[in-house]
């Protein structure tokens, strides 16, 4: 009786028919074999600690194996453990976990072994491992606070689990936290935000791990973050401080990108060959930063390249070593970039290139087991026999090993063995059992007798003869009982015995004969090959539009081989049709009864046979019955019977028939082209024509196989394409234009490297595109030089002069000829580096702060490149008064173009510079001319640095003080200048002292008993005077009233109130006042303040409780005002005056009111009421007796600080004397300095640009100067500059 088989029809289930049976081939079980492992545990299993442990050993043979364990290397003797059994007939063992057993005391080194009399075989050694899934260490979390705009990364730190836990970040509600480019989870688990924003203000970031092994979620505590801008922070302290304002509100500041992930410039990272490559790279900044990668020197691998994390991460699976290199990190956003270079190195564990195979002999036969692997470091290989290193095993004469080959000859039945063999490098192992099995047996074949197959006509048919025989048989095929063997091209014979016929016909149905032979015999078997006709549906369901309850039906009439049975389906949208009794299925036939628009839908017709399956598709649309018919508008059909007429080499006629426009005038024709030539399969616009012309004459390119479509439009929409024309294939030219963009830029000093934009395929005219590349010396009598290239666009031209001018052209040609003459470029070779440094360097010093560089260009045949500008370094050597060096710090000026002089900003006083000047092309800078050393004079110096007064008697006082901290010359004396005052704070006469330059200290003698003397103290060098500091000091009222002063006291206690360092920070319409007080506790304070240099009165604000700040608002913005500050009930008294400018005002987009006549009207009317008001208070101010505060003040402030005119050389008013610039927004002054006007006139033109600076083309300065600093130690405390804003701000709290 025949055995039937159907062989599927399609290809996929063909090749795994195919494998199937080759797969298929064995040592028939019933002769002996050694033992072959068949199913084993992974080599590293990880198992849960809550369920029983299960390791895999299962083995096959003749006679059957047994099976034995080791454990960590020793034997595991499973007896002897109640836990442990193995199953019956298989070598798997089970431990028991749940009744008893811990996961923990059986981790190690499991190795199963499979024996019996031929051979024996060992599995892989299996490492047992219990899961962990460890609770989070407990941790105190403090809240985030974090300023809108900065950086924030939130940690995870997930507890050490097995295998590593899979991290997420939640909300209480249990709902995944929103990321973005800006707010990201890291490879490692924790949360970067590259900026943070106020939305980001929550209390429950909640980091969980999920161990997937055990099925269970950690929970870490929630983390709080809370984001403060500047705006909020202001609210806060505002509503906390009552009437106070903080100032310093900046706003949120953009920043350039810092990596907050990976740390660093550089970095490593190893990965093992086939395991998927991740790199991060999460940066910092605002805006936020926006991450690219390349691959340095190559490109990234094309199919096997993702990104993730909004392109943070770089995922490369089934790495290999090909992709070892430097792969770059580039994050970027509009104020700069950052990059981080990873070095990757893949490393391969052992892979195979040949893995062992059994070998089954005959006696006295020969043969090889081979084993070769692969990897990084390289494998070594090792040979075992049975379970045995081979260099202990018993010997075999038959066996000989060399390297990764065993060579077996004229082996006998005893040679039988499984040998195994193991490649291992520090990554890894691979270990493969292959027996070598000695039979004498002759052919059998494995195939069932008489085995039907049926196949579809033109189908592949596949007929199988398994075989087994020992030597191994020859195998042949016969067609009918005495036909010939069967040969040729339309047949496939397989390795495993199997006859492949492609293509299978009619005639191809019959009877064949599979024959076996060896030496020791021969043996054939019958299969028989049916062929059935392909099932078809020769009429097909229709697109159907049915009224709303009407009856709908579908056909579906097919026609099959009457020898198979088939089976009709319908589906509706690709699944089962609705159980509902309106849907009625017949023989060939589906109808819907009552249909409604729940029946919308796709219908299919599905036939199957046990050899073929066919369908077919329809459409069915439910509309709703109208009253009158319904006008169906639709898009048109497609045109048809496209025909090509009037064919010339540039033209030809395209004409067809439009389709049906169904109900809506076709508007107009699009036509389509192909080049199935350099192009195929894709379409092109090539024009388009109106609804009413039916033919085209279309202008056509040399050497393209064109076919023709068009498409119909009308107000609906587009028609499908029509049916392709015919193919018409345009006879090959010339090329009509040649390359665009042809430059010629040197790479390197010897050589010309030519560049163009190279033609597309169908610019090309024709077969065989190539190049032209042509080049001259330019103002030189030389011949072209050319060379004709492949079509490619670069070429180099090697051995040039350096940086020399080049006429290049590049013409187009084909295997017709060439494109016209192309125009010529001019290029030049390759720079390199400047070869003389600039001449004549001189120095001329302006100021003790400014100096003026000029030096002489140099000849430009000797810049060799273009000439990019010169570069003057400038360090400080020393200070000429402590003769003390210091380390260096070298500042760089960059002048761009042919600028031969510019100005050194910022100099210090009295000191000794050098320079040098360079010259700049684009490869880089030319030598450095000979250090110049030049010297700056000296300068007034800055205030002593102390001045205290101790040791009060009834008529003597002692000061001590200390020298300026920035002397900026050779101190020539102090002055000091005292005056007595009064109970009324009236100033007496003023007395002037000169002190030798070292002298730290002075006894004043001979003054009056309990009186306040306020001191005037300051050093001269040979420019001046510096600015001075001022004190106050009581005598004491007689001796018996001396109190012994406390451990550690030295300075004088004032009788009287004192108030002292005022300091101003001002804004546009507001300004903070802080003072320093001395005197008795709970005084009331109040400030008075007014317009610099205007004779008002002065304004008065009294100051909520003992505070020592205040904040003026409603001040006017460009705007000098003075300020002092009192305290009320101790004799009025006050502290001396401070001066401060508020910022400017803010553009305004409003019209400017103070031009409107209205506006001026106003003001003049206020302004007049204003003049009479004061004049009003100023008579009853005198009739009460009280004297005028601004005379007090007079009195009272230091003689010789007053405002100086224009024409004295000194601003009119104060500002600091140390930085010699003008007060600007936010600058704080003490209150006893003056500042000299700026000696330099010289235009900001001259200054050089640093490194952020730029200049125009012309060499106009458009950016700030600046230097490139080295840290260096301060020469004592150098810092004069004014605090800033939030530093006076800090200093209020």
């Amino acid at each position: 009786m025949m055995k039937k088989m159907n062989i599927p029809t399609s290809k996929t289930s063909l090749v795994l028919f195919l494998c199937q049976i080759i797969s298929a081939l064995d040592v028939p079980l019933d002769l002996s074999q050694p033992p072959t492992i068949t199913q084993q545990s992974p080599k590293d299993y990880i198992v849960d600690p809550r369920e029983n442990i299960v390791i895999q050993c299962e083995a096959k043979g003749k006679p059957p194996p047994s099976f034995s364990w080791t454990r960590n290397g020793t034997h595991f003797d499973i007896d002897k453990d109640s836990q442990v059994t193995m199953k019956p007939n298989s070598g798997t063992l089970v431990i028991n976990i749940m009744n008893g057993g811990k996961a923990e005391a059986y981790e190690g080194v499991y190795q199963c072994t499979a024996r019996n009399e031929r051979g024996a075989a060992v599995s892989n050694n299996i490492m047992i491992r219990p899961s962990r899934s460890p609770l989070w260490t407990k941790e105190k979390l403090e809240p985030n606070h974090v300023r809108e705009g900065d950086s924030l990364v939130l940690h995870c730190r997930p507890p050490v689990g097995l295998p590593p836990p899979i991290i997420f970040w939640m909300d209480n509600a249990f709902q995944r936290l929103p990321q973005s480019e800006r707010v990201s989870q890291g490879l490692n688990g924790d949360l970067y935000f590259s900026n943070v924003q106020p939305e980001d203000t929550r209390e429950d970031y909640i980091c969980y791990a999920r161990f997937n092994h055990t099925q269970t979620i950690q929970q870490k505590q929630p983390i709080s973050v809370k984001v403060y801008s500047m705006d909020s922070l202001n609210d806060t302290i505002a509503a906390n401080l009552s009437d106070t304002d903080i100032y310093g509100a900046k706003p949120v500041t953009e920043r350039q990108p810092v990596l907050l992930t990976p740390t660093g410039s550089t970095s490593t990272k190893v990965e093992l060959r086939g395991n998927v490559l991740l790199l991060e790279c999460i940066a910092a900044g605002l805006p936020t930063p926006v991450i690219r990668w390349i691959k340095e020197g190559g490109e990234l691998p094309a199919n096997r390249t993702f990104f993730e994390n909004f392109k943070k991460t770089l995922k490369i699976i089934d790495v290999s070593e090909a992709d070892s290199g430097n792969y770059k990190c580039i994050a970027r956003n509009t104020l700069g970039s950052v990059y981080h270079v990873i070095s990757v190195t893949v490393k391969a564990a052992p892979y195979w290139i040949t893995a062992p195979r059994n070998l089954v002999l005959s006696p006295g036969e020969d043969g090889t087991l081979i084993c070769r692997a692969n990897g990084n470091p390289k494998p070594s290989i090792s040979w075992l026999a049975n379970g045995v290193p081979i260099a202990i095993a018993p010997e075999d004469p038959s066996r000989k090993v060399d390297g990764d080959t065993i060579i077996f000859s004229h082996v006998q039945e005893r040679s039988s063995a499984v040998y195994q063999c193991n490649a291992s490098n520090e990554y890894g192992y691979l270990l493969a059992n292959a027996f070598v099995n000695v039979l004498a047996e002759p052919p059998r074949i494995l195939t069932p007798a008489n085995k039907l197959y049926q196949v579809i006509a033109d189908s592949p048919a596949l007929l199988d003869c398994a075989y087994f025989g020992s030597p191994k048989p020859e195998i042949e095929w016969f067609k009918g009982v005495k036909g010939s063997i069967l040969r040729g091209n339309e047949y496939v014979f397989h390795d495993n015995g199997t006859l492949e016929i492609p293509v299978a016909q009619k005639n191809s149905a019959g009877t064949y004969t599979c024959v076996a032979r060896n030496e020791l015999g021969k043996i054939q078997n019958e299969v028989h090959l049916e062929i059935k006709d392909p099932t078809m549906i020769i009429k097909q369901p229709e697109y159907k539009v049915i009224q709303r309850y009407g009856h709908a039906s579908f056909e579906c009439i097919i026609k099959h081989d009457s020898t198979l049975l088939p089976t009709v389906t319908w589906l509706k949208d690709n699944e089962e049709l609705p159980d509902d009794e309106r849907f009625l299925v017949g023989k060939d036939n589906l109808t819907i009864m009552n249909v409604t628009d729940k029946d919308d839908g796709t219908y299919t017709c599905v036939v199957n046979t046990t050899l073929d399956s066919v369908s077919a598709s329809a459409v069915l649309t439910v509309v709703a019955a109208p009253p009158t018919p319904a006008i169906i508008y639709a898009r048109p059909n497609p045109p048809f019977d496209l025909e090509l007429t009037g064919q010339l080499e540039r033209s030809i006629t395209l004409s067809w028939i439009p389709g049906d426009e169904n109900n809506s005038p076709i508007t107009n024709f699009i036509i389509e082209y192909e080049d199935a030539l350099h192009e195929p399969g894709v379409w092109h616009y090539q024009t388009e024509v109106p609804g009413t012309q039916t033919t085209v004459k279309l202008k056509l390119s040399p050497y393209v196989n064109y076919s023709f479509r068009v498409i119909a439009v009308n107000k609906i929409g587009r028609s499908q394409p029509s049916e392709p024309s015919d193919q018409y294939l345009t006879k090959s030219a010339s090329p009509d234009e040649n390359p665009a963009n042809v430059q010629g830029i040197g790479s390197e000093p010897d050589n010309l490297v030519i560049t163009w934009e190279p033609l597309k395929g169908f610019q090309s005219n024709g077969p065989g595109l190539q190049y032209k590349v042509s080049w001259r010396q330019k103002d030189v009598d030389d011949e072209w030089t050319s060379v004709i290239v492949a079509n490619v666009s670069k070429y180099i031209v090697s051995g040039t002069p350096t940086f020399v001018p080049y006429e290049i052209k590049v013409q187009a040609l084909n295997d017709l000829g060439y494109a016209p003459e192309p125009s010529e470029v001019i290029g030049h070779s390759g720079e390199d580096l400047p070869m003389v440094a600039p001449g004549n360097v001189q120095v001329h010093v302006i100021n003790s702060t400014l100096a003026k560089v000029h030096w002489d260009p140099v000849p430009l045949k000797t810049v060799r490149g273009h000439l990019q500008g010169y570069k003057v370094y400038y360090w400080k050597v020393q200070s000429l008064s402590r003769r003390s060096r210091r380390h260096v710090e070298k500042k760089i000026l960059t002048f761009r173009g042919n600028k031969t002089f510019g100005m050194l900003p910022g100099l210090e006083p009295y000191s000794s510079y050098k320079l040098n000047v360079r010259v700049v092309n684009g490869k880089g800078e030319g030598p450095a001319s000979p250090d110049k050393v030049f010297n700056t004079p000296e300068g007034v110096p800055s205030s002593p640095s102390f001045l205290k007064i101790t040791n009060p008697t009834l008529d003597s006082l002692t000061l001590e003080w200390g020298s300026p901290t920035h002397p900026n010359g050779v101190l020539t004396s102090y002055t000091l200048k005292f005056q007595p005052i009064n109970n009324t704070h009236e100033l007496g006469p003023l007395v002037e002292i000169r002190i030798p330059a070292n002298e730290s200290s002075l006894i004043l003698k001979n003054l009056n008993y309990s009186t306040r003397y306020k001191f005037y103290f300051n050093a001269q060098t040979s420019v001046g005077s510096g600015s001075q500091i001022t004190e106050e000091a009581v005598t004491i009222m007689d001796e018996a009233g001396i109190l012994r002063p406390a451990v550690g006291a030295g300075k004088v206690q004032p009788l009287y109130p004192r108030i002292r360092n005022v300091t101003t920070a001002a804004a546009e319409t507001y300004a903070n006042i802080s003072w320093e007080y001395e005197g008795p506790d709970h005084a009331n304070f109040y400030v008075e303040y007014g317009v610099a240099g205007s004779k008002e009165d002065w304004k008065k604000e009294i100051v909520n409780g003992s505070r020592s700040f205040f904040v003026l608002k409603g001040l006017t913005p460009g705007t000098a005002y003075k300020v002092r500050v009192g305290a009320e009930g101790l004799s009025g008294f006050r502290s001396s005056e401070d001066v401060f400018e508020t910022g400017p005002a803010m553009a305004s987009r409003q019209v400017d009111i103070a031009t409107q006549g209205w506006f001026i009207g106003l003001m003049c009317a206020v302004a007049l009421l204003i003049l009479i008001l004061l004049i009003v208070c100023f008579i009853r101010r005198n009739k009460g007796g009280k004297y005028p505060v601004k005379e007090k003040e007079d009195a009272h402030a230091d003689p010789e600080i007053q405002p100086m005119k224009e024409d004295d050389g000194t601003f009119g008013e104060y500002s600091d004397a140390e930085d010699h610039k003008p007060l600007k927004k936010g600058s704080r002054t003490p209150s006893d300095r003056t500042v000299k006007k700026e000696d330099s006139d010289d235009s900001l033109v001259d200054y050089g640009e640093g490194v952020n600076g730029q200049f125009n083309e012309d060499g106009s300065f458009i950016g700030q100067y600046s230097g490139k600093k080295e840290k260096e130690p301060a020469e004592g405390n150098e810092s004069s500059e004014a605090p800033s804003p939030v530093n006076a701000m800090n200093s209020f709290v």
